[in-house]
C-alpha cells in the first residue's frame, strides 16, 4: 500500500511517501496506524495524538475503523481549518 504523509504528520515521520507492504494481520484503517508507530520513533512521535489525524483511502475521507479493503493508498494529515 501506498501510505503519504501531509503537513505535520510529513514533518515527523521525515518522508513524504512510502509503500509497505501489509501484513494480513492489518484490516482496518487503526491497525494500519498502530503498525506505522512500531516502525521507528519518528512515525511513533507522529501517529502520538492519533485521535487527530485524519485519514483518506484512494482520496476518501474516512474514519480510522474503516475496514481498508482494496484500497491502494492511504494519506494522512492533520485537521484542516478554513481561513
Amino acid at each position: 500500500m501506498n501510505i503519504r504523509y501531509f503537513a505535520w504528520v510529513r514533518e515527523k515521520v521525515g518522508i513524504e511517501e512510502e509503500t509497505l507492504d501489509l501484513p494480513d494481520s492489518v484490516k482496518t484503517v487503526a491497525d494500519l496506524i498502530a503498525l506505522l508507530k512500531t516502525i521507528d520513533d519518528r512515525h511513533a512521535a507522529a501517529f502520538e495524538e492519533e485521535e487527530a489525524i485524519r485519514v483518506a483511502l484512494d482520496q476518501m475521507h474516512v474514519e480510522h475503523d474503516e475496514v481498508l479493503g482494496t484500497a491502494t493508498e492511504a494519506a494522512f494529515f492533520p485537521p484542516m481549518t478554513g481561513g
